[in-house]
């Protein structure tokens, strides 16, 4: 049976605030380090008052250093926020405080809207030499060269696995190019999965980092004791896309009864998060095994962003039942 892994993007709550949500992301992935899974995952984004993961680095480390054995990294780090170095030092420290526990998953986008990001000192046109930055960054992790000015210290000579996020067919055609591993944001940008995932692997070459193609897909869950709680915890989520639809992003609200939307929204809503496992056990299951048949995948990640923390542990819980029982 293939890996199952968490995305975690440290919900801020309604009434609750970024120190509750570290301590919830905590309990999770340990509970999620109990359970069997694979990688524990956190994803940048800023201004974002809802989503408390924007330090990603330092979240990494937090985590990792309460936990024992799980795989820990980002889902992912938002490269053309950041210089090559400062991201290689950063994870090169990571990688020697929890030696073959830390991944770095990069992606292209900001992570945030315009004016954050020229407040993050960077510009649009940074995604453009994405490229580039990649292969600097892949560079800084090589073992350093006798006489070489600049090292990445810690980081020169450390084995950091590097991963391309992508929801398009850009990153997957790149981490095809570079021979690496590859996530598509299937959780929230389900258009061109199926494409990407055959460009990858058609157009895949063999690196000193991966000799085959390794393809990893999101999917949101939200499983419950019933169809019927697990639909009404899914609706968080979608007010919360909804909302930043809208422009005014907020903390992830309780669910709701009677949510008040729009036919148009709630049908950009279905369409952006239609890969999404809602229901019990039994609906979950047959959700899943349908999604990994179709993509063929060699991992999945799932995240769910549900209000009631005892609720979000519980549907992560029973989504290991069931890899369990598919044969985990």
């Amino acid at each position: 049976m293939i890996p199952f892994s968490v995305l975690d993007l440290a919900p801020i709550t309604a009434g609750s605030d970024a120190a509750q949500a570290f301590r919830n992301t905590l309990d999770l992935a340990r509970h999620a380090e109990r359970w069997g899974y694979h990688r524990y995952w956190l994803a940048e984004h800023h201004n974002m008052v809802g989503i408390a993961s924007a330090a990603t680095a330092v979240l990494i480390g937090y985590v990792a250093g309460g936990t024992s054995t799980i795989r820990v990294g980002s889902g992912g780090v938002m490269l053309p926020n950041h210089a090559p170095l400062v991201v290689a030092e950063q994870f090169g420290t990571l990688a020697s405080l929890y030696p073959g526990r830390i991944d770095l998953g990069l992606g292209r986008a900001p992570g945030t809207d315009p004016l954050t990001t020229r407040a993050l000192r960077r510009y649009h046109a940074a995604a453009d030499s994405f490229p580039d930055d990649v292969v600097e960054l892949l560079g800084w992790f090589r073992p350093a060269a006798p006489g070489q000015a600049v090292q990445a210290v810690p980081g020169a000579g450390l084995d950091v696995p590097v991963w391309l996020l992508g929801s398009s067919l850009f990153s997957a055609r790149l981490a095809a190019q570079l021979g690496l591993p590859f996530a598509f944001a299937s959780h929230f940008a389900p258009d061109y999965l199926f494409h990407a995932l055959e460009l990858y692997r058609r157009e895949f070459r063999p690196s000193e980092h991966l000799e085959k193609p390794h393809a990893m897909v999101a999917m949101n869950v939200f499983a419950a004791e019933s169809d019927r709680e697990a639909q009404l915890l899914f609706t968080s989520l979608q007010h919360q896309f909804v909302a930043l639809r809208r422009g005014n992003p907020g903390q992830l609200q309780p669910p709701l009864e009677n949510p008040a939307w729009t036919p148009e929204e709630a049908a950009g809503a279905a369409h952006a998060l239609r890969y999404s496992a809602i229901g019990s056990k039994a609906t979950v299951r047959a959700a899943v095994e349908r999604f990994l048949e179709q993509t063929a995948a060699d991992e999945l990640i799932a995240t769910g962003q549900i209000y009631d923390h005892r609720a979000r542990l519980r549907s992560f819980e029973i989504l290991a039942e069931i890899r369990k029982e598919m044969g985990g």
